[in-house]
């Protein structure tokens, strides 16, 4: 067992299981999951942290897959825009989506020692924002919640 977030799981499960939606998410939508996107998903889901196009880059030159920058941002910008991952704007990093498939309005709780990212559902879209943006005639067409904080490891041992 490892974590998601801060919860323990099966983490083979959790990365053949998202692989697999991934795969058929991209098959029903006509997207071209390229061996190079594929492997970077399924670089963000084994790490399960957020990580930086870099970093990212470095291990997929490992794998044969470019060394070149363009390599890796391609593939987070489509990972990113067919739902399967997000950017986390706080840490200019990308994190794989926890909730793939589900419409949902994504919050990050972010761990200001280690990094550590969890996704929830904010329900932002049904709260006080939008009721706030809708008493302004606004229409809130994307959203990103970021917090940091102290996960439940880092809270038990402080550096």
């Amino acid at each position: 067992m490892s974590h998601t977030g801060f919860r323990a799981h099966d983490h083979a499960a959790c990365v053949a299981e998202t692989l697999a939606h991934a795969r058929a998410h991209c098959a029903a939508e006509g997207l071209n999951l390229t061996p190079v996107r594929l492997r970077a998903l399924e670089i963000l889901l084994r790490e399960h942290r957020a990580m930086g196009a870099y970093e990212l880059l470095a291990q997929l030159a490992e794998d044969g897959m470019g060394s070149q920058p363009p390599v890796a941002y391609r593939a987070l910008d489509f990972l990113v825009k067919a739902g399967l991952a997000h950017k986390i704007e706080a840490l200019n990093a990308y994190v794989a989506c926890a909730h793939s498939g589900a419409a949902h309005t994504p919050g990050f709780l972010i761990c200001r020692a280690c990094n550590a990212v969890a996704e929830t559902d904010t329900g932002a879209r049904q709260g006080r924002l939008n009721d706030a943006a809708r008493a302004a005639g606004f229409t809130i067409e994307h959203m990103v919640v970021e917090a940091r904080g102290l996960c439940p490891d880092c809270q038990a041992h402080p550096a």
